[in-house]
């Protein structure tokens, strides 16, 4: 067997290839990370094997740098895995007392590492297509913190240019609040337009929920409003708006696209009761290919939810915290889509019910239902079926 190791960076990958008694047969060299730099690494691997089936190869996942050199290598079919950073930290650290880390150095343990540690699993065709509905999946949720963000911004300028407002309505974020400030960004131009104008445009904009008599009573207190006459604030309330508004229809754009990439993968987890296509397609995309993992206590290490264990002689901590050293997406759709079963799965509700009886704060007693839900999508996958709610 031959085996590669590649740290991988941004303009320049290092690489070493080595037998399967760790003897150097290709040492440490560089190449670039455009086409002449891969098919430079092509031919240094036919120069020391006859047969691409012979070599494997171990990459660090990186981020986007890694995107391109893995395609590639996934496109010749050789076998490659990608390592947890944390873990190959730890395995170099494990090599020797010294404190040295270098390119060189990095290339070499990932080498090693693949040679030794048979439980590690390759990356397949199923985890390389995988990438584009995490890729879709992560960007809406950039999208949404962004708006969520502005959404923020929305209250503190309500609060400097009619804090009286939030008190008159059920959200700031309704539609018709969101045209009304558009079109009047303060307490000052509400208080002095004209009625029949200010009724029309609630109306239409409310499906009727506000009413003349709204029109009659906001405009009253826009006239004894304390809120301050700010045109520089004024104009950021309105692009503020204008910001969220194209930012919703982005996220809308993306939850399509995410449909009918979720539709081809044609994943089982849909079939749980509560769990949309957006945590559905992220907890898909963010664990990959699930044959990578024997059990589900290993998705759940994946995910940062196994609880650390610190034991030291007779020393043993009896408050295990959650690791939270995995995919944070995968954290966020696990725990959103925990939330929701309780409400529509009688057996996770009375789950969830259990462990609040047993005392357990509701957020630990989620994580609970989390970890439940874990087993209960690495079961559907492995049996191929649907899930069948309990009556």
């Amino acid at each position: 067997m031959v085996y590669v190791g590649i740290d991988v960076a941004k303009d320049k990958h290092d690489c070493i290839i080595l037998d399967g008694n760790g003897v150097i047969l290709a040492d440490s060299f560089v190449f670039t990370n455009n086409l002449d730099g891969f098919n430079l690494l092509m031919e240094k691997i036919n120069s020391v094997s006859d047969s691409l089936e012979n070599v494997k190869i171990g990459l660090e996942a990186t981020g986007h740098y890694s995107y391109n050199i893995l395609g590639f290598l996934t496109e010749k079919g050789l076998t490659t895995y990608v390592l947890n950073p944390l873990h190959t930290n730890l395995y170099r650290k494990g090599l020797s007392l010294r404190k040295t880390k270098t390119d060189k150095v990095d290339a070499s343990t990932i080498a090693i590492m693949i040679m030794h540690e048979h439980f590690l699993k390759s990356y397949s065709n199923i985890s390389y297509h995988n990438e584009n509905l995490k890729s879709l999946t992560r960007y809406r949720f950039d999208l949404v913190a962004q708006r969520a963000k502005l959404k923020n911004s929305i209250a503190r300028l309500v609060n400097i240019l009619f804090p009286e407002l939030e008190s008159l309505v059920s959200g700031l974020h309704l539609k018709a609040v969101y045209v009304l400030l558009s079109e009047y960004p303060s307490a000052n131009q509400i208080a002095n337009t004209h009625l029949t104008k200010l009724t029309n445009l609630l109306v239409a904009n409310s499906k009727g929920h506000f009413t003349r008599d709204f029109a009659i009573k906001l405009r009253e207190i826009a006239q004894n409003s304390i809120g301050s006459n700010i045109p520089a604030k004024s104009f950021e309330l309105k692009h503020t708006i204008s910001r969220i508004q194209e930012l919703g229809v982005l996220v809308k754009e993306t939850d399509k696209e995410i449909k009918l990439v979720l539709k081809e993968v044609d994943s089982t987890i849909l079939s749980i009761p509560g769990i949309s296509h957006t945590l559905g397609a992220m907890i898909v995309a963010e664990i990959g290919d699930m044959d990578r993992f024997d059990t589900p206590d290993k998705v759940l290490a994946y995910a940062g939810m196994s609880p650390s264990t610190y034991q030291s002689g007779k020393l043993e901590s009896s408050y295990a915290k959650m690791e939270k050293r995995g995919s944070k997406y995968l954290r966020y759709a696990l725990f959103n889509a925990a939330k929701l079963i309780c409400n529509y799965d009688p057996t996770f509700g009375a789950y969830l019910a259990k462990k609040r009886a047993e005392g357990k704060h509701y957020t630990v007693a989620i994580s609970h239902v989390a970890k439940k839900l874990v087993r209960l999508i690495f079961a559907l996958h492995k049996s191929g079926q649907n899930y069948i709610p309990k009556a």
